[in-house]
């Protein structure tokens, strides 16, 4: 055919625009390009025939192309290559679609109208989409160029690009937004000038496809695609290397003796036909078309679905490992190969166990220690052996932690089977006990890392790895991770010993037993962590003994200090016996106050008794309440002394804190942790005492105050000489064991002889008070709350209001009057503020208010209260003053 232009081709745009057709002229120069400014338009809008008659008027020369899609009728276009013409394909796709029941559609499309390409003998096949709208233009079938086909420029580029693919495209499609040329097109239209020629049928023989059949026809093109499909990581598991000698993993071994039949049909898949070694299958739902592959690829036998719809992901290539593992294990290649393992397949891979495992140095116990031997008596002697039975935990446990969840479970298991030593739990969580440099027990709650640093002594941990040369594996020693320690600590509960506090002195139990025995007591769930040698106790109290005990205490230790009257004696030695008593009793215990005229008068030498006995935690008395509120919530949390000592208050300092007040009313204690958002809630089972020269009370602290008051007479009190035992410092630490001792045979002289106790009324601590009472009755040691009636002249704010109400009912009698009227007649007695100015009518309403209905007593002084009375005439608050005759001094009762 020559290159000018023929009186056909405007005879062929009349057919085309009969035919509901878009045309475009094409430039005659071989590159196949619109000859138009843009033909984007003609992409919705159809060509007119008065722009087919100005394109193809002979003018020039042109080729001519239809543009597929919606604006020509919902036509789409398939075009195999010559090459693909050549290598068969074209009748492997008919073998495929007759087998799989699209004999019809696709012969329809063969017959239709069909178009001989210039460029080697392709062809081009249409047919009109009903019921869906036509694709873009798809490659649905390439290969990879053989070298015997490269051109020039594709030769250049491997040697620029060494790794670049060469594809041949065999078989595409033109669908929306595409165009195609079209006969009569011929001469330079096309690079090789040869024309396009119609063998079959023309635009009016067009078939019309349902959008189905039409979509299967695509898949079956695609299924003769030789291009190597990569596999994804989501449906291949990683490529290993071989195993040594032969051996087999359970992925591979599947792969071998596993037909695709096994694993498809059971799945409701159905086999279509067999070309070659490519099988082609149907999915689950579908009466025809193909929707699978497997055998195609030359490297392996893979499965590739072509259509969505099924278990399987579009396009990718599946072994017969990787789709039993997509469809009974979630894609979980190590799940699946485990399983596979278990049904027999693979060869059995070696186990190498932990080659080295560290000795325990030395045997634990989980806390119920027996006495130490050197001091254990001879049981012949008739000791009392009762302490908590010795558990000693022999064998340090192993435990896999391979998996998080199951390393969780398994550690729990070991918790609860008893067999981690020294580990507690309290409100926070776990946590040990151990010593500071002062030798100081301390109660350590574990953060993440305290919990795997002591798991890393206590038990042995590894991980079970897989040796990828071998396939075997091994077990390798491994911490818990960090996570996983928080995860055990996030918990609300663990199967633990509870730790409801340390002792440091034998002390007697709930029951009336005594707990002598160093360590974790079950019972009590108390530690013990003696502050010194604990001494041999026989099982009875003799009066011999009890006579010694008590002359090493008073006649000696305590002789020689200046109590102000025999209370502060007896208040002081209940508090030395109140550490030893409290598990026996329920509920908190009132603050000792130290006090003396004078420094030097022998306050830290009382503080020290406490300290060489039992231990003492001692904190500065903070500078405001908020403060306090941490310095307590600290003592409570990490120190284990059961005495806390708020030193060296400053002097005459007036005790008035509410924090104090709460504390000494509360059996337990609940803050925030410091450094954290966690709140806590601890026992308040210490003994609290405050120390300092000239100390007061105020507010509501006064009737939570034990008094022990110290009166040397003398100038220069640190001068003095002659005591009893000498220097006080070198005889407890000489003979410190032999006090605490003296003091336990105190108390089990009590306990032996019933325990009597004598009634005592203070408030919230009246158990404990009736307690001392009996306790020191039976000791012979006289003042137990013998100074209650003169503890009014410690307390400031009841001394300034008693004077104050014992004034106004002198003047005014027991008639309601004013707060002005008030402020009137006794100026010079009224409280004042704390700028030392007195308060105005208002403010002094509001001080009674607070007070209404208390009494407020002094030495000398009945009693007096305040009362409000309401006038209904004038409609205020009027008030007068109430008396009481004093009560009795002790308050106690026989």
């Amino acid at each position: 055919m020559s290159d000018a232009q023929t009186p056909d081709l405007r005879a062929a745009a009349h057919e085309y625009d009969d035919a509901g057709l878009c045309l475009l002229p094409i430039k005659a120069d071989g590159t196949k390009g619109a000859d138009v400014r843009s033909w984007t338009p003609y992409k919705v809008n159809r060509s007119t025939p008065d722009e087919h008659d100005t394109w193809f008027d002979g003018s020039r020369p042109r080729g001519m192309a239809v543009v597929y899609g919606a604006v020509s009728g919902n036509i789409e276009m398939i075009e195999f290559e010559g090459l693909a013409i050549a290598e068969g394909l074209l009748d492997e796709v008919t073998e495929i679609a007759v087998a799989s029941g699209l004999e019809t559609e696709w012969h329809s499309i063969l017959n239709g109208w069909v178009t001989e390409t210039p460029g080697g003998g392709g062809r081009h096949f249409r047919a009109r989409v009903d019921g869906a709208p036509v694709p873009g233009n798809t490659k649905l079938a390439s290969r990879l160029a053989r070298e015997d086909e490269y051109t020039d420029e594709e030769r250049q580029r491997l040697r620029e690009k060494p790794n670049a693919k060469i594809v041949r495209v065999l078989i595409e499609t033109r669908g929306e937004g595409g165009y195609g040329l079209v006969e009569p097109s011929g001469g330079t239209v096309h690079p090789t000038g040869k024309p396009y020629v119609r063998i079959a049928g023309g635009p009016a023989s067009i078939p019309t496809i349902d959008a189905e059949a039409m979509a299967a026809i695509r898949d079956i093109c695609r299924m003769v695609d030789s291009l190597p499909k990569p596999e994804s990581p989501k449906t291949a598991p990683r490529e290993l290397p071989a195993l040594p000698g032969g051996g087999l993993r359970p992925g591979e071994d599947y792969d071998a003796r596993t037909d695709w039949a096994d694993i498809l049909e059971p799945e409701g898949w159905s086999f279509v036909y067999q070309h070659g070694r490519t099988r082609y299958w149907r999915r689950p739902g579908k009466d025809r078309g193909v929707s699978a592959t497997t055998g195609h690829a030359s490297d392996k036998d893979r499965l590739y679905v072509f259509t969505t719809g099924t278990d399987f992901q579009a396009e990718v290539p599946y072994t017969k490992f990787s789709a039993y593992a997509h469809l009974h294990h979630g894609g979980n290649f190590k799940q699946a190969a485990a399983e596979l393992r278990r049904r027999g397949f693979g060869s059995e891979p070696p186990r190498k166990r932990l080659s080295i495992v560290p000795s325990q140095s030395r045997t634990f116990n989980d806390g119920s220690s027996a006495l130490d031997p050197d001091s254990v008596p001879d049981p012949g002697e008739g000791f009392e052996q009762n302490g908590p039975d010795l558990r000693v935990v022999t064998s340090r446990p192993e435990l896999d932690i391979t998996n998080e969840a199951d390393a969780i479970d398994g550690l729990l298991d070991i918790m609860a089977a008893g067999q981690l030593p020294d580990l507690y739990k309290r409100s926070g969580g776990p946590c040990w006990v151990h010593r500071d440099d002062n030798d100081n027990p301390l109660m350590q709650q574990l953060g993440t890392d305290n919990l795997r640093a002591y798991l890393a002594d206590h038990v042995t941990t590894y991980q079970v790895v897989r040796d990828p040369i071998t396939e075997g594996t091994e077990e390798v020693r491994e911490l818990l991770m960090p996570k996983t320690c928080g995860t055990i600590l996030g918990r609300k509960d663990w199967p633990l010993p509870k730790l409801n506090g340390i002792v440091t002195s034998p002390v007697i139990r709930p029951n009336g037993t005594l707990l002598q025995a160093p360590g974790y007591d079950r019972e009590t769930g108390l530690y013990l962590a003696p502050k010194v040698a604990l001494r041999r106790l026989r099982p009875e109290v003799t009066p011999e003994s009890l006579a010694k005990a008590k002359d090493i205490i008073l006649e000696q230790m305590l002789a020689d200090f200046p109590w102000a009257q025999p209370s502060d004696r007896a208040h002081y030695l209940g508090a030395l016996l109140t550490p030893i008593l409290r598990p026996y009793f329920y509920g908190p215990t009132p603050m000792f106050i130290i006090t003396a005229t004078a420094p030097g008068s022998g306050k830290s030498l009382l503080k020290d008794i406490l300290k060489y006995g039992y231990g003492i935690s001692e904190t500065a008395w903070p500078e405001n309440d908020t403060e306090l509120r941490k310095s307590i919530t600290t003592q409570l949390y990490t120190t284990g002394q059961p005495v806390v000592v708020l030193d060296n208050l400053p002097n005459g300092y007036i005790i008035k804190s509410p924090v104090i007040s709460s504390l000494l009313t509360a059996e337990h204690w609940g803050d925030r942790v410091l450094g954290s958002t966690n709140s806590v809630t601890m026992p308040n089972d210490r003994l609290w005492i405050l120390t300092g020269n000239g100390l007061r009370t105020g507010g509501d602290n006064g009737r939570r105050a034990m008094w022990v008051r110290l009166d040397p007479n003398c100038p220069d009190p640190d001068q003095r000489d002659g005591f009893r035992v000498g220097d006080l410092r070198p005889w407890l630490r000489a003979n410190a064991s032999t006090v605490v001792a003296a003091l336990v045979t105190m108390v089990r002289a009590w306990i032996a002889a019933e325990a009597p106790t004598i009634r005592t009324r203070k408030g919230d601590y009246s158990e404990w008070a009736s307690m001392l009472a009996g306790l020191l009755d039976f000791l012979g040691v006289p003042g137990w709350m013998a100074d209650r009636g003169q503890n009014s002249g410690q307390d400031d704010e009841e001394q300034e209001w008693a004077a104050f109400l014992a004034a106004w009912h002198r003047r005014l009698g027991d008639e309601p009057v004013a707060t002005g009227a008030v402020i009137a007649a006794v100026q010079e007695q009224l409280p004042r503020q704390k700028n030392g100015e007195p308060p105005s009518a208002q403010g002094l309403g509001g001080w009674l208010k607070s007070r209404d209905g208390r009494y407020f007593s002094a030495p000398g002084l009945d009693s007096y209260k305040p009362v409000k009375v309401w006038d209904s005439h004038k409609c205020q608050n009027l008030w007068r003053v109430e008396v009481h005759q004093t009560r009795t001094a002790t308050g106690s009762e026989g």
